[in-house]
């Protein structure tokens, strides 16, 4: 420990270094629940590229594991710490270096908050679209580490599809750069697509080119009330059948609006089985409301509002963007879950998550980008009742199964790190797994990076 302090001094300002173990433990985990996490030997804050190649030479030299971290919003315990590693945080990287109109990028650091980057490019007349629930908190590096998703990926897509290159410094210390800042490049392999998503194990990401859009026209945004959720996903189908392009279609069960409702008295209908909101930032969104307002009524909606404004709009989905803090106060404890399936199962999945809810006594609230069959169940339980726990860690895992019996997977969105590890093996498969551990040896020989998370 000493001899570790003492190298890691060497180059990096007393304000870079945390030992405090009452200020480090609050370092040790995301968000996640039932997520083990380790007791830190030291924080770093890095707030350059040479600071964080010194700390990986120095973890390199003396085998110390290191975990990096974003705003630890993550709810898979992908950021949480191991027993005497380095815990690297580099939410004081925060600068936008750069943003261009000409070629439609913003280059960042990792520590950029979302919402600031997507501001300051708005300013530009751009759109940066990633945009999870954390938007206001979570951090690009911590979106490209869990290739994060969003209400926007029915029309937009996920992070991956906006990250155009990185810096990245491997485990030795060396610096990586990938990819590119053109429109178009395909020499060799895509090593930027490897990055993301590799939760931190593959190397530190300091410096990231995305791809920006024009900034689109405001959205408008319908709700649609339906007496089951069977009815809310058959309308998603039938949206999606017609060929209509939302930028945001959602779901919302019963007991997430009543949530919703309980926290901040949004006036959301608590009579609805599930409330689908649906929005277009088309030149008419007022066109495509009512075309699709009508495939919900023949869906089986019984109150189908569109709102008449943009402020209207967004008072809706701040309504969505709560749903999982809402959900947090119906019991003392959550796990959220985040199985995504094909759209047309989606109905299937809803359905057999409330059996399971049924056959385990609890409270599971759902929630879900419905365009893209991204499923959010959020177990609710007391963590002080042990067999409550227990039935809440046995109804989750049913959920991922019964995910991945409907063809799906594992995690839309929110990566695997701890909570989904033994999951992943399951989906990728005992030659995907043997794959996937020989890339990271590739990257990472000494198994420094991240080490127990994914697999």
């Amino acid at each position: 420990m000493s001899d570790l302090l003492e190298r890691l001094r060497a180059e990096l300002p007393p304000e870079a270094l945390i030992t405090d173990p009452d200020v480090t433990a609050s370092y040790a985990h995301d968000m996640a629940s039932f997520c083990e996490a380790g007791v830190p030997a030291v924080v770093v804050l890095p707030r350059t590229v040479e600071q964080v190649q010194h700390v990986m030479r120095t973890a390199t030299a003396l085998r110390v594991p290191v975990v990096p971290q974003g705003a630890r919003t993550g709810l898979s315990g992908a950021a949480n710490a191991s027993d005497g590693c380095i815990v690297l945080s580099l939410v004081k990287m925060d600068r936008i270096l750069e943003i261009s109109p000409v070629d439609r990028i913003a280059v960042v650091e990792p520590g950029v908050i979302n919402a600031v980057l997507s501001r300051a490019v708005g300013e530009h007349g751009l759109y940066y679209p990633p945009d999870p629930s954390s938007w206001e908190m979570c951090t690009i590096g911590g979106n490209i580490g869990t290739a994060s998703g969003g209400l926007c990926c029915v029309k937009y897509g996920v992070t991956a599809e906006y990250v155009l290159g990185l810096d990245v410094v491997l485990a030795d210390g060396r610096l990586l750069t990938t990819g590119r800042r053109t429109a178009k490049g395909v020499a060799g392999y895509d090593l930027t697509r490897l990055f993301v998503g590799s939760e931190g194990s593959l190397g530190i990401v300091v410096k990231a080119v995305l791809a920006l859009r024009p900034q689109p026209p405001r959205q408008l945004v319908l709700a649609a009330e339906f007496p089951s959720a069977a009815g809310a996903c058959d309308a998603v189908c039938r949206i999606m059948e017609r060929g209509h392009t939302p930028s945001l279609l959602e779901l919302m069960d019963r007991t997430t609006v009543r949530a919703v409702n309980q926290l901040a008295a949004m006036g959301l209908p608590e009579t609805t089985e599930a409330l689908l909101l649906c929005a277009f930032d088309t030149p008419d969104p007022a066109a495509d409301l009512a075309a699709v307002g009508e495939l919900c009524t023949a869906a089986g909606a019984t109150e189908v509002v569109p709102a008449d404004n943009p402020a209207e709009s967004e008072l809706l989905l701040q309504a969505r963007r709560m749903s999982l803090t809402a959900l947090e106060t119906v019991k003392s404890a959550t796990m959220i879950d985040d199985v995504c399936v094909p759209r047309s199962r989606l109905g299937a999945m809803l359905a057999g998550t409330a059996a399971i809810a049924e056959e385990y006594d609890l409270t599971i609230g759902v929630c879900a980008h419905a365009g893209d069959g991204n499923t959010h169940p959020v177990v609710c339980f007391d963590h002080t009742d042990p067999d409550e726990s227990r039935r809440a860690r046995e109804s989750f895992d049913a959920i991922m199964a019964l995910g991945l019996q409907l063809g799906g997977t594992i995690t839309g969105e929110h990566g695997v790190g701890v909570l989904k590890k033994e999951w992943l093996a399951r989906e990728l498969g005992e030659t995907g797994v043997e794959l996937q551990r020989g890339i990271k040896a590739a990257f990472d020989p000494l198994g420094l990076l991240n080490p127990g998370k994914l697999f």
